[in-house]
């Protein structure tokens, strides 16, 4: 007999939470009914559609794709194979944003793939025109799924990075930074390899988007790019050769510098 309180005795507490998400998805409960129903006991119907997602979850599969959401700037995005999971850390660029977007201004989002930062600035300014950009065909159908179900309005267009597009008075970008042999990848296995990896140090994606960002950039209009918290100073470097003034960066939650941002002349 396979009860709510039988499946998680004795599973590490990191793991313990996934398993509450899961199952409150399956039985359509919050973890709160779990917690009070502990001996409740799971019909095969139950069990059956729980099964496979557990064995995706022990094989390391993000939570996020299992359940099809994360939560990204109070809002629920949906996410699948085909995009990135939105990071908690990038919300300091959509902060970083917001303090420098003017009333009426134009704003595109580079590389948006879910649509979380386009649509997180969507949600906090309505007055402005954001556009989000992708080179990812899936990727743009998932960011406008999630326009249509959260009613904010976002232009959404493919594109290679800056190619094509017009000027605007911010352009945000969390474009892809890992290096190719980094060790960190084995535990992003999941996730799109060509929205992580950006040549042998990381830093192909950012060299470009810099480079071409001035010839896109409205006078006074800001760029902010997220980036690896190794990748500070050369990133910094990268804005004052293509010309970008007041240049700074800013670290996340956790002290890591995370988003770097400069001005167009």
């Amino acid at each position: 007999m396979t009860t709510v309180a039988s499946l998680v005795r004795g599973v590490p507490s990191c793991a313990r939470r996934d398993i509450e998400v899961l199952l409150g998805q399956v039985l359509d409960r919050s973890r709160a009914w779990l917690y009070a129903h502990a001996d409740e006991t799971l019909d095969e119907h139950a069990i059956a559609r729980l099964t496979p997602l557990l064995v995706r979850l022990q094989a390391g599969e993000p939570l996020a794709y299992l359940i099809g959401t994360r939560e990204f700037w109070g809002l629920e995005i949906e996410v699948n194979s085909a995009v990135l999971i939105p990071r908690q850390e990038t919300e300091l660029l959509v902060e970083l944003a917001l303090d420098r977007v003017t009333r009426n201004g134009r704003v595109l989002d580079l590389g948006t793939g879910s649509g979380a930062i386009a649509l997180a600035i969507a949600h906090e300014r309505s007055d402005c025109r954001v556009t989000a950009s992708d080179r990812s065909s899936a990727a743009l159908e998932v960011a406008r799924s999630n326009a249509r179900r959260l009613g904010l309005d976002v232009e959404f267009v493919i594109a290679d990075w800056l190619d094509g597009l017009g000027r605007f008075d911010v352009i945000l970008c969390n474009p892809p930074y890992v290096a190719a042999n980094d060790p960190h990848l084995a535990a992003l296995v999941h996730e799109p390899v060509d929205a992580l990896i950006a040549g042998a140090d990381g830093l192909d994606a950012l060299r470009r988007v810099v480079a071409d960002a001035p010839l896109h950039l409205r006078t006074d209009g800001h760029l902010l790019v997220e980036h690896g918290f190794d990748q500070a100073q050369v990133v910094r470097t990268l804005f004052e050769r293509a010309g970008l003034v007041n240049v700074a960066t800013f670290s996340d939650l956790a002290g890591h510098e995370r988003v770097t941002l400069g001005a167009a002349r």
